[in-house]
């Protein structure tokens, strides 16, 4: 689709479904991944510039999809809405893209001002005051969302430690990949699952780099499509992940100490964390960011993208990070 199609079938959705005249402005491109294109735009609402956000859904081949699970755009959006209802600060959602717009799947949200570059939010002057409270917010919103009544959205995959770890045991087989460190990290994981974890709505990539963060601190959480119902505390473990600190000392995000974020989501959930067991998802989350580096760097092969291929070489860094964990845990 050219430009100017686009352009007129977006401004007739944003006639039809948030306001006349619905007028565009200002579109650009933000992303264009492999899974979804953003664009960014400012549309005439009711004789004002009202500045928004559309996802589109980008159909590109994949020969581990459906192995773990992947919100489709419509249930990204829905997911959303939910989430906002119970104080999480979610996207405002505008409208939802149906077939007769032709615009494929997709979304159109507010836009948030603020950062979502890690290393941008962790070095400039102007938010350093913002991460004496980020961890406290971490563990409100994660509490809030963790709280969600999972009927309320029904079609998130419910998976327990021992299926997800078995769905990221398939993507290695799938691409026939064998690495001697990746094979020890994956026996270290199956016979250290949490034995009695709960199970609740997680985002599934709550991490630094999905968030919009004012001089105020976080205004936005983005990135929903890996969203299921498991294990809490995956969500906490996967935030102290190394490779989310972009280089920042402080074990939560690169901004924050763990014991901020544990005192605030006890505070907002009700629910007393094991910092074992948030240790054991923090190493599980290196085991699958390497297996990411992976995927991305073969679909990088696959089409001639040397941005993923460079990801997918740094599979060793995750894995070192993975073993030094665990070894200083046990």
């Amino acid at each position: 689709m050219n430009g100017g199609d686009l352009a007129a079938k977006l401004e007739a959705v944003v006639a039809k479904k948030i306001g006349r005249p619905g007028s565009l402005h200002a579109l650009e491109q933000l992303t264009g991944g492999a899974n979804r294109s953003t664009l960014a735009f400012e549309a005439e609402i009711d004789d004002r510039r009202v500045p928004l956000i559309v996802q589109l859904g980008v159909e590109t081949p994949d020969p581990v999809a459906g192995i773990a699970p992947e919100l489709k755009p419509a249930q990204q959006a829905h997911l959303m809405i939910e989430a906002a209802k119970v104080g999480v600060p979610a996207p405002p959602v505008r409208a939802i893209l149906e077939p007769a717009d032709g615009l494929g799947e997709g979304y159109i949200t507010e836009r948030i001002p603020g950062e979502t570059l890690g290393p941008r939010i962790l070095r400039d002057a102007k938010y350093h005051a913002a991460h004496r409270v980020m961890a406290r917010q971490c563990g409100e919103i994660l509490g809030r969302l963790h709280g969600l009544e999972p009927a309320r959205v029904p079609f998130l995959v419910s998976q327990n430690p021992a299926e997800h770890l078995t769905a990221h045991r398939a993507i290695i087989d799938r691409y026939d990949f064998r690495h001697p460190a990746l094979e020890l990290a994956y026996r270290w994981l199956a016979e250290h699952l949490p034995a009695k974890p709960r199970h609740t709505v997680v985002h599934g990539d709550f991490r630094m780099g999905n968030m919009i963060v004012g001089e105020d601190g976080i205004r936005c959480i983005l990135d929903w499509e890996l969203a299921q119902t498991g294990d809490p505390m995956a969500d906490l473990g996967w935030l102290c992940v190394r490779t989310w600190r972009f280089g920042g000392k402080n074990p939560v995000g690169g901004f924050g100490a763990r014991e901020d974020l544990f005192a605030a989501y006890e505070r907002t959930s009700g629910i007393a964390v094991d910092p074992a067991q948030v240790r054991y998802w923090e190493a599980f989350g290196n085991f699958k960011w390497a297996i990411h580096c992976l995927r991305l760097g073969s679909r990088g092969v696959l089409n001639n993208d040397l941005e993923r291929c460079a990801i997918g070489r740094r599979i060793e860094e995750p894995l070192w990070d993975f073993f030094e964990l665990v070894e200083s845990t046990n």
